[in-house]
């Protein structure tokens, strides 16, 4: 036996086992942030460009491509100096060296692991085989020794038990595994036509059905904050009287609303409630294009996905849309109190319009005091006055809740029966949900934060004194040109509530929210950094106490972990 090709002929196959599970969970990787940005094609290439150096083309990768191509521009003098059996050492020692862990591409604890969807099963088609094929392109030509098609011989062919080309081995492996983000991208624009005829089958399905039900009405909610805990509040209140239906959860696209109507509609169910949002200028008019809204209700307009609206002049006019989306004889029930929604349908006759406020309109909330179990405030329509008691938290929970009332209002429903309602509301989970967890007291505020939200959050933890006030958050993201500048703020208003322990989730994240503690003289408090959620959690088991309240403010997806 020849020691000497036997050796060759083990580092060529043990560089290609590392390369293909490195390949491997470089493909599932990427897989699943796509599908974290819900498979948006400009979102993941943000993504990318956000993360290029730590994942797109990490510096082991580059170097290695790198070499590649200074081996071939001077491959002569190469393989003149250098034997083979050295080569293969090298790159065999390289690959072990840099790409036999893949910690970078396999976390060990991730918030929402792949889902294999009957979406994501489809775009493996075309996403695998593009992956594929560059390295069983270049590992045919290494062990033929031919380019294909062509059959011309490879100068670098070594004939031993495993005859290869050295070149083109590392070649494929390296320069295949560097290009799979962008294979996300090719798979996508691919895609993107069957899955657009597959979502007008479920559009065309949902809108057939819908008016097959012409005595159905249909309320929508949209806002850039509060649609889900508005949506649940409206559900719970007119269920006292009508069989309803609602979307669960966040389900507000266009694939989420025809799920809901197409499976879960019934012919018993006198009203649908829907909630609409949107990303980009025409999302809603999208949903009111599946479902008509009867009742439209909108809860703010904000600064959420500043990012892709540009302004907030943009977002008034598109949540606007569902207003306009109003026939005569509709409702409109509006927030009183924000001064581009209460402007919605000013001009139009033809529409009933309710305004429900803290501090203006013929539904309003005052007087609102909190405890453990949660808070109370007064309901007042016109002369008519009623207290409510509920396990909710925060006074935008409380203008979220008089949006109902307006809408329950609407359909017949007296306010003390509302009240009842009221108190048998549960928390929406991970928006302010008061819990317990042995011995703690847990406000988990964890869905996608924001700066309204986010101050109302901290002022309630800042009325708790059963024990320490912790608070757990990463900031606010998808902001656009005003995170840093809304994560000050958010900094400051942490300052200004003189917490007993501050733990910020990510070094670059914090720097802003830092800068606004600092500001309101909050240095004195015990700000910590870390850079996962996991962390921070292992530091509240160090220091908190029996009676002690955490507050978790926002959770970043696993695209956003530092």
């Amino acid at each position: 036996m020849n020691w000497y090709y036997l050796f060759i002929d083990i580092g060529a196959i043990l560089f290609s086992l590392v390369f293909a599970r490195y390949t491997w969970y470089r493909m599932r990787f990427f897989l699943h942030n796509y599908q974290q940005v819900g498979y948006k094609n400009n979102e993941f290439w943000q993504w990318m460009k956000s993360h290029w150096d730590a994942y797109i083309i990490p510096p082991d990768i580059a170097i290695l491509n790198i070499l590649i191509f200074v081996f071939l521009w001077f491959d002569g003098w190469l393989m003149a100096t250098f034997t083979y059996s050295s080569l293969s050492v090298f790159f065999l020692g390289l690959s072990i060296a840099w790409f036999a862990s893949v910690k970078r591409y396999r976390p060990e604890k991730v918030k929402k692991p792949l889902v294999y969807t009957a979406r994501v099963k489809r775009f493996l088609v075309p996403y695998v085989l593009l992956s594929v094929f560059f390295p069983a392109l270049f590992l045919y030509m290494s062990y033929t020794g031919f380019i294909p098609y062509y059959q011309l011989p490879l100068p670098n062919y070594f004939v031993g038990f495993q005859s290869f080309d050295l070149v083109m081995l590392v070649f494929g492996w390296a320069f295949g595994t560097m290009i799979i983000p962008f294979y996300v991208l090719l798979s996508g624009l691919i895609t993107k036509p069957v899955e657009k005829y597959i979502q007008n089958g479920f559009k065309k399905q949902a809108r057939k059905k819908l008016a097959s039900m012409p005595d159905l009405k249909v309320v929508a909610i949209t806002g850039s904050y509060g649609k889900t805990s508005t949506k649940f509040m409206i559900r719970d209140l007119l269920k006292e009287r009508y069989n309803v239906c609602s979307t669960p959860g966040s389900y507000n696209t266009p694939m989420g609303i025809c799920k809901v109507i197409n499976n879960d509609l019934q012919s018993n169910h006198q009203i649908l409630i829907l909630e609409m949002g949107a990303r980009y200028e025409g999302n809603i008019q999208e949903l009111c294009d599946i479902a008509k809204p009867d009742i439209s209700v909108v809860t703010n307009v904000g600064v959420a996905h500043l990012e892709t609206f540009g302004s907030q002049d943009v977002i008034a006019r598109e949540k606007g849309t569902l207003v306009r989306n109003l026939e005569a004889g509709d409702v409109a029930v509006l927030n009183a109190d924000d001064p581009r929604v209460s402007q919605m349908g000013a001009k139009r006759k033809e529409i009933t319009r309710i305004m429900a406020g803290l501090k203006s309109g013929e539904i309003q909330g005052s007087n609102i005091t909190y405890d453990t179990s949660g808070m109370e405030f007064e309901v007042s329509i016109g002369d008519e006055k009623e207290q409510f008691k509920t396990r909710l938290l925060g006074a935008h929970n409380v203008q979220n809740l008089l949006l109902a009332v307006g809408v329950a209002h609407h359909f017949g429903i007296r306010l003390k029966t509302m009240a009842l309602a009221a108190s048998r509301i549960e928390p929406v989970e991970h928006r302010l949900e008061l819990k317990q967890q042995g011995d703690l007291v847990v406000i988990d505020d964890a869905f996608n934060s924001n700066p309204v939200g986010a101050k109302n959050a901290v002022e309630i933890l800042a009325q708790f004194n059963s024990g320490q006030r912790i608070i757990i958050t990463p900031g606010m993201i998808e902001l656009g040109e005003i995170e840093a500048e809304e994560n000050k703020k958010f900094g400051a208003a942490i300052g200004r509530a003189n917490l007993d322990l501050v733990i910020l989730v990510g070094e670059e994240r914090a720097q802003p929210i830092l800068e606004g503690i600092r500001e309101e003289d909050g240095a004195a408090m015990n700000v910590r950094v870390v850079n996962s959620l996991y962390e921070a959690n292992d530091l509240v088991k160090k220091h908190a106490r029996a009676g002690d309240v955490v507050l978790y403010e926002n959770d970043l997806p696993d695209v956003y972990n530092e």
